[in-house]
């Protein structure tokens, strides 16, 4: 068994596709691509694709990643080719490599999004320190809203003209959607990209 990590892009129409419908383009791709994925057992056996971070619908993303099992080895380089030439228009592979992190290790993501709105407020809010947001939650079984402190999970942020670059809390316990910080900056977005995903120690989750 080989454990494999597939790094793609996700651009043009394909980002407003569900990511249950990105799973079925990869579960097809990798039977196109006559790749030797491992099968998972049971009564409806499918390749055993994981998708560390998903992406929410309609936002870019530059290195997303999904992770598969190989039964016998395959060059990355081949991988990349043979995916790449079954995948859908706006799906890429861009790089295969053995898993170096554990999805625990995703601390943050960072992110270039095209603004509209007023951007002096949004920046005389930032410069506040202290935002919050009401965002659905659970309490037992009920759905409850609940009011949350926005600024911890911001690591970074920078306008620069209409473009808002920030790097925000991200992984499985804490994770900040830029849609509610720009609703609570009064912002809306024209266009958000996912460019990476952040380690603890800021350096690249790979």
């Amino acid at each position: 068994m080989h454990p494999t990590r597939i790094f793609f892009e996700k651009r043009g129409r394909v980002i407003y596709i569900s990511h249950l419908d990105l799973m079925r383009a990869f579960t097809r791709a990798v039977r196109r691509a006559a790749l030797p994925v491992w099968y998972t057992e049971g009564f409806n056996p499918h390749p055993y694709l994981a998708f560390p971070l998903p992406l929410p619908l309609g936002q870019e993303g530059l290195r997303e990643a999904c992770d598969v099992r190989l039964l016998e080895t395959v060059p990355h380089n081949e991988v990349c080719a043979r995916l790449n030439a079954v995948l859908p228009e706006g799906l890429r592979a861009l790089a295969v490599h053995e898993p170096w992190d554990k999805p625990g290790d995703i601390a943050a993501a960072e992110y270039r999004i095209t603004v509209q709105g007023d951007i002096a407020q949004a920046e005389a809010l930032l410069q506040a320190g202290n935002l919050t947001a009401k965002k659905m939650g659970k309490k037992g079984h009920r759905k409850v809203e609940k009011e949350v402190e926005l600024m911890p999970m911001i690591k970074r942020c920078v306008f620069d003209g209409d473009v808002f670059a920030c790097t925000l809390a991200a992984g499985s316990t804490v994770n900040l959607n830029p849609t509610l910080l720009l609703n609570a900056l009064g912002l809306e977005a024209a266009h958000i990209t996912r460019v990476r995903l952040l380690k603890h120690d800021d350096s690249a989750w790979a």
